[in-house]
C-alpha cells in the first residue's frame, strides 16, 4: 500500500524519525536502514519485508510530503505517522 502525507517537518526530520520509529519502537517487527539518500530510506525488516519512504519540501505550500510504500508494515506506518506533526491527513492507496 502506498501512504502519503503532508507535515511541518523538514525531510530530513522525518527521515531521521522514521529511521528512529522502525528500530525502536516496532519491537516485533523491527526494520533497519538498507538505503538512504537526502530524499528517501528504505528499510528492511527481519524477514526480509521492505518499507521506502520518501520526503520532500513543497516549497509552493510550505510543507512536506511524505510517501511511503510497504506490503507488510502498513500498521507500523499508521503508528509512525500518527507521531508526526500532520498538515492532512493521511492518504492510503
Amino acid at each position: 500500500m502506498i501512504h502519503t502525507t503532508t507535515v511541518s517537518l523538514s525531510p530530513a526530520d522525518v527521515l531521521a524519525r522514521v529511521q528512529q520509529f522502525f528500530a525502536e519502537r516496532v519491537p516485533n517487527a523491527a526494520a533497519f536502514v538498507e538505503t538512504s539518500g537526502p530524499t528517501f530510506v528504505t528499510l528492511r525488516g527481519q524477514g526480509g519485508e521492505e518499507v521506502v519512504i520518501s520526503a520532500w519540501e513543497d516549497k509552493e505550500k510550505g510543507v512536506t510530503r511524505v510517501r511511503a510504500s510497504t506490503l507488510f508494515f502498513d500498521q507500523a506506518l499508521d503508528r509512525f505517522f500518527s507521531t508526526l506533526p500532520l498538515a492532512s491527513q493521511v492518504e492510503v492507496a
